[in-house]
This record gives C-alpha cells, structure tokens and sequence, in this order.
C-alpha cells in the first residue's frame, strides 16, 4: 500500500507539472453557454413591524449554473483549488522503476496497488469447517463425530503414509467412503489440515475427482499451503485447468515455482487480462530450458482466451518423457499424445484417462480395466463406456478390437440363449485384462439362471457377481458348486448367514489347492478366521499346515485391533487402508488379510469384510 500511495503522489506531482507548463485553456463552447447567469437581487418585502438593524450576510457557496433556457450541455465546473498532496518521506527509490514494472505480473501489480481480493464468498456466506467432506450420513457416509474423540496422532500418521494405490477392490471402495464423508477433524488437529490429509490420500488412490470435490467443500481464504497442494493435484488430474483458478488467484500461497507460474498465467488471461497473461507466459517460455513444452502447452491454452489468440506449435520431438502437468492440459486442449509416449504410460495416467470425459471413449478403455480392479470404476460405469463404443460403431471403426468386445458384452446381457449368453460373457473375460473383466460382467452374471451345465464356469461367475457386491445373486450358485472347490469358498466367505466351516472342508480345499504357495488357501483362512466362520482348533492346524502366523503383533495390528476395541469405524477403515498398500495381490499378507477383515466386522462394516475376503481368494 505504501508503494500505491507513492505512485499515486508520482502521477499528482507529473500531472501538475504538465498542467502548468501549458498555456491558459480556451473555451470551445459557443457564447454564453457555460457562463452562470446573473441572479436578480430580491426585492425587500416591507413589513409592519419596526425596522431593525441590518444583518451582515453570510457568503454562501455558489450555486451550479443553471441550463440554457434553448438546451445545450451543462458542464461541470472543476474545483480552482486542490488539497496539499502527502509526500512526506517518499523518496524517488520508493518508486518502482520502468524496468521494475515491466518485469511485474498482473498478480504483483495487483499486489503493489493492493487490488487482489482476499477471499471470494462474502464473510456473511463463509462455510464452517467444522465438518468437511461430501458424504453424509444418511447417504452413506461415516458418522459425523467418528473421528472426533480419537488421536490426531495416529490419524495423521496413517493418512501421511497412505501414499500408494491399495490392492484390494473393495478396500478401496471403503476407504473412499470414509475419507469422502462429512467429518469433524480429531481432537487437537486444525479442520483444513484434517481435509488435505485426506484429499491427498484421495490423489494417492487416484481418486482424483474425489478430492476435487472435498477441497471444494472449503472456502479458498481458509486454504492452507497443504490443502493448496492437494487441490492442485486433484484438478490437474482430472484436467479441470480452470477449475483451480480461484486457488490460485485467491489463495494465499507463498508458491513461486513454474506450475504456478504458468497457472498465474493462464488464469489472468481468463479474467480477461489476456495482454498482461500472454506476456507473462512469453518472459517464462524465455527463462525456460528443459520444461518449454510446458510452456507452450500453458500459451496455448491461455491462448483460447478473449481476443488473445495466437498460434502456438507443440513439438514433441525431444520430450522422453510424461508429466500430469503436459498429461492434463494435453487432454484439455485435445492435443494427440505421441505413440512413443502414450504407448509407456504408468498406472497414474491410464487411472487418470479412465475418468477424463475430454478424451474419446475408445482412449478411455485403455485405462478403464486398471481403473475398474482398482475400484476407481463401478460395474456399471464400464458398461456405459463400451455402451458408447457400441452406439458410435458406425462413427469410429478404428476400435475394432474394442467394438467387437462391446459387440460381445451385449450378447451377454440381452440374447434370448442361456447357453449364447455364457459364451459371450467367456469372450469379455478373454479380452479384458484379469480382474478387469470379472468386474465388466457381474450383472450379466446375475442374470444367468444356475445349472449344472455352466459348473465350470461358476467360480468366476461367482467372483464377477462379488465384485458389484451381489452376494445373493451369487448365493443362488451354492447347489451347483462342489464343496472343497474355489466356487464354494467364495460363498464361505460372502454368505450373508453366518455359516460354519469344518475341518474336512478346509481339507478338501486344501489339497486342491493349484495355487502358487498355497496362497488361495492362506487368504481362506485368513478370511474365515477373521469372519469368525471357523472354531480356533482348526485356525492353529491349518496356520502350522500352510506357514502363517495370523496372532504375530506389530504397531499396526496393535493399532487397529485398539480402533476395533473402541468401535471405531472410521479409524478402522482408515488403518485398513494403511495395511492394503501396493502395486499387487501378492504383496498382501495373510496375517493383514485377518485383522483387517476382522476389525471391519467388529465395527459393523460386516458386509465389507466379506467381499474384501472373497476378493483375496479370487485373486490370490
């Protein structure tokens, strides 16, 4: 403010001096317009009283001039005199120079004459942020207060270490529920820190749109420098470029690097200060070296703007490499992604592309299947992509592989043929990628009727209607199943009653068991154990038998069993969330397969519990 007041001093002191050095000003109006008229001296009334001494009249100010009696322009009169201009201690170093000032963004011009908002709700609409998130509890979500009683501590810990994708399917669906649900923050941790712990875990998961939506649920001018990370991360990776503007342009970030300046950039040009945007991004595209494709990207991009359009070339030729940042606003811009490049995408981006309605659907598929064992995608939202590569068959014949799998996952729900309908359902899961089309097929799987002539098949008929969580459509297979066979411990562990398992049984199973290290067998009991579906002789047989150890204790088993002992279920599904870190199935553990299905029955998220169970023996 100091500085607007002393460029404001600058421009009186030079605009007073050009004024004098001119010669008196002549009017350009005709004769008499302009000039007041006389005003007529009244005429004293007399009066019956006596006479009395005069007055001395006060000067009033003079009156406006009146309009012309014939129309005509009525013309201001401008003050003759003006207040004293403060000054005191400016000094001409004060002043920025012009090189200073051509070297300024908008953002720091708008800093120096103090015109950048500090907040964009008003104080009077403000939201608390004593709960944050977009899930409530009659919706589905976590209970408010969940959280509220326990340790910040271990909270925080668990959330900040939560930094990979997990495993398993459904302990990423419960996971997203519990982070996206209105919560209060625990004990002793601030509401805004509680919220980017969480979105960040979101980002981690690739839960992108997720935590777009939680960061949203708090005003800009409460954003910390963490959640201002986390918000970033969250609309870059749904290619939502405009959607972080208000972060960026409101926020009260100390963050200098190129991103943001290229954010800076873009956003002051959809304000409409197009001028002052592209100039901005020309002086980084001159200090850039390694990264100018970011650049040219984000010119680009501004570009669309107002009337500050100009064309841009992207060249791909030298870039080895992705990033989000070129990978969203390439999606953005619809900007073809070379072959070299998209052809080695990591888990990020393909997870990334599967939920980016920007991009054309055949693009979408290629992520979609790691989106969909992920537990990004629902059942149903993969069948509406392939609907759509089914419906635009005619438009786009360079999906042929994609379209005759559509052509097929059709079949499987609509033709009149039990028999026709199992082959076609054979074909989805020949196509797609492992787990992927397991999940693709769960309601064409329900609607088949059981029988002894699709036995061979019911294991994975099973397992696909378990990825949607149909445990009573799957249930209906149990006659056709033989006992000791992966159809039948699929449904030990889905079973809605509670239903014991003997020791000839996990007998059976056992000595069928193809599986690499026995590891179906090792996720069965593990999973039957924690159920609480099997008495304790027969968890420490079969622990010797197949080399586990499910009563070892660490931190973390110690941790959660605490949280299920206080039936918290939020903790728990949080610490669960911990524990199912990974790239793979095979990285979980029997002995955290058994305290996390056992805590999340203790704590009533039963239901979980076992599709998390039969998800472990099907994809061991």
């Amino acid at each position: 403010m100091k500085r607007a007041a002393l460029l404001g001093g600058a421009a009186l002191v030079l605009g007073s001096s050009a004024v004098l050095a001119q010669r008196a000003p002549e009017s350009l109006l005709p004769p008499g317009v302009g000039t007041p008229t006389p005003t007529p001296t009244p005429t004293p009334r007399p009066t019956a009283t006596a006479t009395q001494a005069p007055t001395p009249s006060t000067p009033t100010a003079p009156s406006a001039p009146a309009a012309p009696a014939g129309g005509g322009e009525v013309v201001q009169q401008v003050p003759s005199t003006s207040g004293p201009v403060d000054v005191s201690g400016v000094t001409l170093s004060d002043i920025p120079s012009v090189e200073e000032l051509e070297e300024m963004t908008v953002d720091d011009l708008d800093d120096l004459l103090g015109l950048k908002p500090r907040y964009d709700i008003p104080p009077a609409a403000r939201r608390s942020t004593e709960r944050v998130g977009i899930i409530s509890e009659g919706e589905g979500g976590l209970p408010v207060g969940s959280l509220a009683r326990q340790p910040a501590s271990i909270v925080r810990a668990a959330l900040a270490n939560t930094t990979q994708p997990l495993v398993s399917r459904w302990g990423h669906i419960v996971l997203r529920r519990a982070l996206a649900s209105r919560l209060n923050a625990p004990a002793g941790m601030d509401p805004v820190a509680f919220a980017s712990l969480r979105a960040a875990t979101l980002n981690a998961m690739g839960e992108h749109a997720a935590a777009r939506a939680l960061v949203q649920d708090v005003d800009t001018a409460d954003y910390s420098e963490d959640l201002t990370t986390a918000a970033l991360d969250a609309h870059i990776g749904t290619s939502d470029i405009l959607g972080a503007c208000p972060v960026v342009r409101l926020g009260q970030s100390e963050r200098d690097d190129l991103q943001w300046s290229m954010l800076e950039g873009i956003c002051s040009a959809y304000a409409g200060e197009t001028t002052a945007a592209n100039n901005d991004l020309r002086r980084l595209l001159s200090r850039t070296e390694d990264d100018r494709i970011d650049v040219l990207l984000a010119q680009r991009f501004a570009g669309a703007a107002g009337s500050g359009r100009r064309a841009v070339t992207i060249e791909w030729d030298d870039i080895e490499s992705m990033t989000p940042w070129r990978f969203a606003l390439s999606n953005a811009l619809g900007e073809p992604i070379p072959e070299g490049l998209s052809e080695t995408l990591g888990p990020y981006y393909l997870k990334a592309s599967a939920s980016t309605p920007a991009l054309p659907v055949a693009q979408r598929l290629r992520g979609a299947s790691l989106a969909a064992a992920s537990g990004i995608l629902s059942a149903t939202a993969m069948v509406d992509l392939y609907s759509q590569i089914y419906a635009n068959r005619q438009e786009d014949s360079t999906a042929e592989e994609a379209i005759a799998r559509a052509a097929s996952l059709r079949n499987a729900y609509v033709d009149p043929d039990a028999g026709q309908r199992m082959a076609a359902i054979r074909e989805v899961w020949n196509g797609e990628d492992g787990y992927s089309g397991l999940v693709l097929t769960a309601y064409a799987a329900a609607r088949l009727t059981p029988s002894d002539d699709f036995a061979d098949d019911a294991p994975e008929l099973i397992a696909s209607m378990l990825t949607a969580g149909l445990d009573r459509d799957a249930m209906r297979w149990a006659g056709v199943v033989e006992v000791g066979s992966v159809g039948w411990a699929l449904l030990a562990l889905a079973n809605p009653q509670d239903v014991q398992v003997t020791d000839g049984q996990l007998d059976t199973f056992e000595n069928d068991d193809e599986s690499a290290g026995q590891r179906k067998s090792q996720m069965l009991l593990a999973g039957l154990a924690g159920l609480g579906r099997t008495d304790s002789d027969n968890i420490a047989e079969y622990s010797e038998r197949l080399g586990v150890n499910l009563s070892a204790q660490t931190s973390w088993t110690r941790m959660i069993e605490k949280a299920a002992a206080a039936d918290n279920a939020a903790l728990v599904v949080i610490l669960a969330g911990l524990g199912m870190q990974g790239t793979d199935w095979d990285q979980m553990t029997a002995r955290h397969l058994y305290h996390i299905v056992s805590a999340l029955r203790r704590v009533g998220l039963e239901a979980e519990a076992r599709m998390i169970a039969a998800e472990a023996v099907a994809r061991a």
